[in-house]
């Protein structure tokens, strides 16, 4: 992990400083998110309600240019150029680190609570997505999220690294995960509120570990 990134790391801390005992586990989501974008992996994610949201943006933030610019290579642009570009595709998009959301497959999801168990939709794409040395990011604000729980059981049968984002004392899920970070709050929309500099943090890591200077 490049130093630079490390201080991005540390500086939650300084502008949360509640989020101290987290410190830690977040620097191994870090990591292992790292890890897995390093290696050519993909970065899953899941919740519900507002963590459902959370999902969105997170992915959001890694498949599109955050803080910092990410343009891509003249190796990339010159294949697009190969395949038809007249230069407009590759001027204008930007580098991705790959992360899927397993919420807003609104019509496998339908089908799947309908036809075979309402709690397993995500537990289901994890088996239909996940591939050895890839990530999945859980995030449950009570830690006890069946549907979320079953998607890291299925993810870890699969070699998937897991990673939860929770609250409260952590719930089931923080001794399923390799990695939990517990955000210092009991009330949802007070864990919520710490997952968003949480996640926020881990993504201008990745970017600065991947397109920084």
């Amino acid at each position: 992990m490049k130093e630079s990134t490390l201080k991005i790391l540390n500086d939650l801390t300084v502008r949360y400083p509640a989020l101290g005992e987290a410190l830690p586990e977040v620097k191994k989501a870090a990591e292992l998110m790292i890890e897995a974008i390093k290696n050519g992996n993909k970065i899953l994610l899941c919740g519900n309600g507002g963590s459902a949201s959370d999902c969105l943006h997170i992915v959001g933030e890694l498949m599109k240019e955050f803080a910092v610019k990410r343009p891509l290579s003249e190796e990339v642009k010159a294949a697009l150029c190969e395949a038809g570009d007249d230069g407009y595709i590759g001027s204008n998009l930007q580098g991705a680190m790959p992360a899927v959301s397993l919420v807003g497959v609104t019509a496998l999801e339908s089908a799947y609570a309908n036809d075979a168990a309402s709690d397993l939709g995500f537990a289901q794409q994890v088996l239909g997505l996940g591939n050895k040395g890839d990530l999945l990011i859980g995030i449950t604000t009570s830690g006890n999220s069946k549907n979320v729980i079953f998607a890291a059981i299925t993810a870890k049968a699969k070699g998937v690294k897991t990673v939860a984002l929770t609250g409260g004392t952590g719930g089931r899920i923080k001794d399923i995960c390799d990695c939990s970070i517990v955000a210092p709050a009991r009330e949802t929309y007070k864990i919520q509120e710490y997952h968003l500099p949480i996640y926020h943090n881990l993504c201008l890591a990745l970017e600065n570990e991947f397109f920084g200077a």
